[in-house]
């Protein structure tokens, strides 16, 4: 994520903030410019818009509830930004902790979104196309005790987050019974959307999608067979030379699913390094030097993201192993991962556009 600064007073913020620390001015991140803006109040009692003077914006109806800090065009109806108006249900306000726990939630999705926009992806909400529309599901477990809980997962564009997942005791808990080595409410997001866009830019063109089964394998595989087989027989061996993750080898769907996370896991984490400008040059081995002087969004090749990602990735897990940490990134990337990487790359900059244009 770039870096942000109070147009006031020049102070650092985090993406999250919806105040200055150091002059006080309230704050609201503008989609169309990227930018979190500094606010003033207007005499007609609305923002003045320090980051755009010219024009008029107002807050997404979800911050009244502390859940949003975007902002939306004064004139918009609806009143919901471009991360809310996906949001189709939400957890219960009336019990206790879950306004906690949604929040969580909504910090998490709206890197996301940050991250969707920023490639420019197609993002239709429910409202603009009823059957496959991007939605979201914040669901409870039931109180009964024999009901079966949530599962989080995707359905024809509806993705379905248990809220448990939003609190970390509960999250560790079940990734350490996983024998995950990551699991986050973000990773959840980026995994999840994985689905979404493999049915809205791979499945919806013979091309990507007979280049996909070339890859990544034959996606009318039986899904449920491939699942129970997957927990039954565990992983391949040596299955880090094909899979980014454990889970990825389960099915290609899946597969694609852990692999767009993890792309979106690098770009997002390069533009980070590279909006503080960290440069990685070891004096034992100058070979693995990295700068990042571009656009990690907007990178031509996947050759150029791997190259400053890998020095960035030891140097980052390096800095956690001092800290008595686990790795930043605990993952390999073997060179056949990095083919599916390249593929996922060469589809949101050239699949995104050419889906547009065909809609």
């Amino acid at each position: 994520m770039k870096l942000f600064s109070c147009q006031a007073c020049g102070q650092l913020l985090y993406f999250e903030n919806v105040l200055c620390e150091n002059c006080g001015r309230a704050l609201g991140y503008l989609t169309d410019l990227t930018e979190i803006s500094a606010l003033d109040r207007a005499e007609s009692g609305g923002w003045a818009v320090l980051a755009a003077p010219q024009k008029d914006y107002k807050y997404c109806r979800n911050y009244d509830a502390g859940m949003c800090n975007w902002m939306v065009p004064a004139d918009d109806e609806a009143g919901y930004c471009a991360a809310c108006r996906h949001n189709r249900t939400i957890p219960d306000l009336s019990i206790a902790g879950n306004d906690v726990l949604w929040r969580k939630i909504e910090t998490a999705k709206h890197r996301l979104f940050y991250s969707l926009l920023r490639l420019g992806l197609p993002l239709e909400s429910r409202a603009e196309a009823p059957e496959n529309g991007l939605a979201f599901d914040f669901l409870s477990d039931p109180p009964a005790s024999h009901a079966r809980n949530v599962m989080t997962g995707h359905d024809k564009g509806l993705i379905t987050l248990a809220v448990r997942e939003a609190d970390d005791a509960v999250r560790e808990k079940v990734r350490g019974e996983m024998g995950e080595p990551y699991r986050t409410l973000l990773g959840h997001f980026r995994h999840e959307s994985g689905h979404y866009f493999w049915d809205r830019l791979v499945a919806a063109e013979q091309g990507w999608l007979a280049a996909f089964r070339a890859l990544f394998g034959d996606d009318r595989l039986d899904y449920d067979q491939a699942l129970q087989r997957h927990y039954d027989e565990g992983v391949p061996a040596n299955w880090q030379e094909n899979f980014v993750s454990m889970y990825a080898t389960m099915h290609p769907w899946e597969d694609f699913a852990e692999t767009w996370a993890h792309y979106l896991h690098i770009v997002d984490a390069l533009e980070t390094a590279g909006a503080f400008g960290l440069k990685v040059r070891p004096r034992r081995a100058r070979e693995l030097a990295a700068t990042i002087d571009f656009d990690p969004y907007k990178a031509p090749r996947m050759d150029t993201l791997i190259d400053a990602w890998l020095p960035i990735e030891f140097a980052t897990n390096s800095m956690n192993r001092s800290m008595g940490l686990t790795d930043l990134y605990p993952f390999v990337l073997a060179p056949r991962v990095i083919e599916k990487l390249a593929f996922v790359h060469a589809l949101t900059h050239r699949g995104a556009q050419a889906l547009k244009k065909a809609s």
